[in-house]
């Protein structure tokens, strides 16, 4: 299986690695490993819904 690090999945899904961070470490990224204090992120995997909206829906500006 493919791995990509933090940095680079942060560019992908356009949020900062940080984030990425909190995803992996609360186990929403299924298939994340952290290994040698860096977490490996598959390459398959797909960017977590943001839980942040209110009521699961998109608010329009």
């Amino acid at each position: 299986m493919d791995y990509m690090t933090l940095k680079e999945a942060s560019e992908k899904w356009g949020v900062t690695p940080r984030q990425i961070n909190y995803l992996c470490a609360s186990g929403r990224i299924p298939g994340a490993v952290k290994m040698a204090g860096v977490w490996l992120i598959p390459k398959t995997a797909e960017k977590p819904v943001d839980g942040r909206t209110k009521q699961g829906k998109v608010q329009k500006a």
